[in-house]
């Protein structure tokens, strides 16, 4: 059977394809868009976070303020997520408090904000072991050039041990959170 033949048959196939996939595409969007609705509501200018609230076993990150729930994230974690990071390489993402101190603008992925680990118990607990705690931990966007990505990659655990949000997500951040903020990753 020649090439072209066979590329007849499917003709009817591609055409069928070509007009379902964006309805199902469509329908799909729709109803992320419904059930995110009111993610999509900016933090108020006037409103301070003094409080960003990880968990990592609902794979929710939370800026709050005085004790109430200004937004929520869904968050991707590292490849190796139970646990708390004992050594660097271990793909975990931290358990315990920290400190967002400082922002990085020109990160490998869009945008970042450094998580204070490791701090003196974590390089204590390292030494005993004989390793390295590792370190540059972070709540970051997107790896720079993949930003399109995000609704693929977010379902998925993919960093390195730090805490992934889409691009947007993380320019809101950005905003919100000042630099000394403390963090509370629990398992």
């Amino acid at each position: 059977m020649s090439f072209s033949r066979l590329n007849k048959g499917k003709r009817g196939f591609r055409l069928l394809l070509s007009f379902s996939i964006p309805v199902i595409c469509g329908g799909v969007i729709m109803v992320a868009a419904k059930s995110t609705s009111n993610q999509r509501q900016p933090i108020p200018n006037d409103v301070t976070i003094d409080k960003v609230f990880v968990d990592k076993s609902d794979r929710t990150l939370q800026l709050l303020s005085a004790n109430q729930v200004i937004k929520t994230y869904h968050i991707a974690l590292g490849d190796s997520p139970v646990g708390h990071k004992q050594q660097e390489g271990d793909q975990r993402t931290p358990v315990g408090t920290y400190t967002l101190d400082y922002k990085n603008e020109n990160s490998i992925a869009h945008r970042s904000i450094h998580i204070s680990y490791p701090n003196e118990d974590d390089k204590k607990q390292a030494r005993t072991r004989g390793v390295s705690p590792g370190g540059d931990i972070m709540i970051h966007g997107q790896m720079n050039g993949y930003g399109y990505l995000a609704s693929i990659n977010q379902k998925y655990d993919w960093t390195d041990g730090c805490v992934a949000v889409t691009n947007d997500e993380m320019d809101e951040i950005m905003s919100a959170v000042k630099v000394g903020t403390p963090i509370q990753i629990v398992e």
